[in-house]
């Protein structure tokens, strides 16, 4: 019996695996854009950047945006395609303000 549940669990947390880790961006490191394609990125959405690094394997961009709202944004290092966006103040990105257009 407590086997079945050991080997249970076991697939349980092995299933959960990938939906865990789908906040991470896993691309090898010669498939990424420069970080100066992902400062044109946020440059084009109206951002204002105050620090671009690396969190989990994607590109994260710290500033504000054109409204002058603390965001925090994560970017795909391969695509810079937006994957999120964290406002500050917890509210959500305003309808129209094309926060999740690339034009690169």
């Amino acid at each position: 019996m407590r086997r079945s549940l050991a080997i249970l669990t076991l697939a349980g947390v092995l299933a959960a695996g990938p939906a865990l880790a789908d906040d991470d961006c896993l691309v090898p490191m010669a498939d990424w854009q420069p970080r100066e394609a992902v400062a044109r990125l946020a440059a084009g959405q109206g951002w204002t950047v105050r620090r671009i690094k690396i969190d989990d394997g994607c590109y994260e961009i710290k500033g504000s945006d054109a409204a002058g709202r603390e965001i925090e944004v994560t970017v795909h290092p391969a695509t810079l395609q937006v994957i999120e966006i964290d406002y500050e103040d917890g509210r959500p990105a305003p309808r129209g303000t094309g926060a999740l257009r690339n034009d690169d």
